[in-house]
């Protein structure tokens, strides 16, 4: 819900409240969606939420309570009798209570799990004890299984008769005695087929899955490779375990694009919301990063230092650094920000780092050539620098460029080799690099072009 449509539903609720209305405001979140009642929700003050949850039809509420952020979450639990806290668990998918589990404190974990009842009570002891950014995490067990010997008829009796509770009824798995997948079945596929045809004869045994220790950012490539709704997970001897649905596949994805927009940047990954992360928890996200990246700027100071007399002698040299320095980092930004999303989305393996360093060489020359040429220009005409010092310049700036791109395609591409996460190598390390590598060949080719 965004801040237009927030703001006069807080003015109305608040109002509802005031003149206790409250079947009026029961009637209102009944035309509303459950993301949009969380928003509403997380803009109302903390004081009226327990009782405007309790407004809320058993089955809405329970859609609403997955879609709010854990503090909420939390806030209402504790003001849930345990008779409250069972109607919610009880409609609650087994994935959500998951999710739930682990971000709640101990105290609150043990209530949840009280009004469980014993079977759910195993289901997520059962995924908790997958490792977390596995497709076995983020799975549920709530589906509908199939025998291949069943008619048509059968089939739709048992989707009839166990699918209320499912998360999914779209898709049914039709596994053997020993729980073997052995194929599914669309709902669209048995309302069109006879009343008499049997499962194994009309099913799809073609089937894609993922196993349990399957990393999770590569089951939500799959979703957006084949456009599933859901996915089965099996263990190593092909035993259907669990599924992946599509809203939890995409949640992984947003998780995943922002954590790489951290790392990115420089910034300790962190799964709380900007507002509601603390100040001090900020400080401690960054400032690692910030003083790795100083003491590794120090080289460039060590580079300056080292052509101090050669600065003294030519001091106009002085006023292009920081031109040749952001134009590195900017180039080898590039470079390394289009090969890191290549990565993500499986267009780019390590095989193919000869294809891109040629490529990206190529770019970097024909963008070296165009920034020295509009450079050239610029030093002749409006600085005034002698021809000596146009040409250390642009020769610079067309090395520098193939430099920093070659660097920002082959460090992420390296990093995804041995096993870290290619975002790490964005532009705060290949900046630094780029910087010392630039002053070096800046104050190389002036030492020979200048005689310094």
């Amino acid at each position: 819900m965004d801040n237009t449509f927030t703001a006069p539903m807080v003015q109305t609720v608040d109002l509802l409240l005031e003149q206790k209305k409250y079947v009026t405001i029961r009637d209102v979140f009944l035309t509303m969606q459950a993301a949009d009642i969380a928003a509403l929700f997380d803009a109302l003050d903390d004081s009226k939420l327990p009782l405007l949850f309790r407004l809320l039809p058993k089955e809405l509420a329970a859609e609403t309570f997955v879609e709010m952020d854990e503090e909420t979450q939390e806030l209402l639990i504790h003001g849930f009798s345990d008779t409250e806290l069972k109607e919610v668990v009880d409609e609650l998918y087994v994935d959500d209570m998951v999710d739930i589990v682990e971000e709640m404190p101990a105290n609150v974990v043990k209530r949840i799990l009280r009004s469980a009842d014993s079977e759910t009570r195993k289901a997520i002891n059962e995924i908790l004890k997958y490792p977390d950014d596995s497709a076995g995490s983020i799975m549920t067990t709530e589906y509908v299984t199939l025998r291949p010997n069943m008619t048509v008829e059968d089939a739709i009796k048992r989707i009839r008769r166990t699918g209320l509770d499912k998360e999914t009824i779209y898709t049914s798995y039709v596994i053997s005695d020993n729980r073997k997948l052995v194929g599914l079945l669309s709902m669209k596929t048995l309302l069109l087929s006879d009343d008499d045809d049997v499962v194994e004869d009309i099913m799809e045994t073609n089937v894609i899955s993922v196993k349990t220790l399957d990393d999770q950012e590569e089951v939500a490539n799959c979703f957006k490779k084949y456009d599933f709704l859901a996915m089965p997970v099996v263990d190593n001897e092909y035993r259907l375990v669990g599924i992946v649905t599509v809203d939890d596949a995409i949640d992984v994805m947003e998780d995943e694009v922002t954590e790489d927009m951290e790392m990115m940047a420089a910034i300790t990954p962190t799964d709380k919301p900007y507002l509601k992360t603390g100040v001090f928890e900020t400080w401690y996200k960054r400032i690692p990063w910030l003083l790795l990246l100083m003491i590794s700027a120090t080289f460039t100071g060590m580079i300056i230092t080292g052509f101090e007399e050669a600065l003294a002698s030519q001091v106009i040299l002085t006023a292009f650094i920081p031109m040749l320095m952001d134009t590195g980092g900017n180039s080898g930004s590039q470079a390394s920000v289009t090969v890191i999303r290549g990565i993500s989305l499986d267009e780019i393996q390590f095989k193919d780092i000869f294809r891109v360093i040629w490529k990206e060489a190529r770019v970097a020359f024909l963008c070296g050539a165009t920034l020295a040429l509009a450079n050239f220009v610029k030093l002749m005409v409006f600085d005034r620098v002698s021809m000596e010092i146009a040409m250390v310049v642009c020769m610079t700036l067309v090395i520098t460029v193939l430099c920093a791109k070659i660097i920002g395609c082959v460090l992420p591409m390296l990093a995804k080799k041995i096993g870290f996460d290619p975002a790490v190598m964005a532009s705060p390390f290949i900046t630094t690099a780029v910087d010392a590598i630039s002053l070096m060949v800046y104050f190389n080719i002036a030492s020979v072009l200048l005689g310094l």
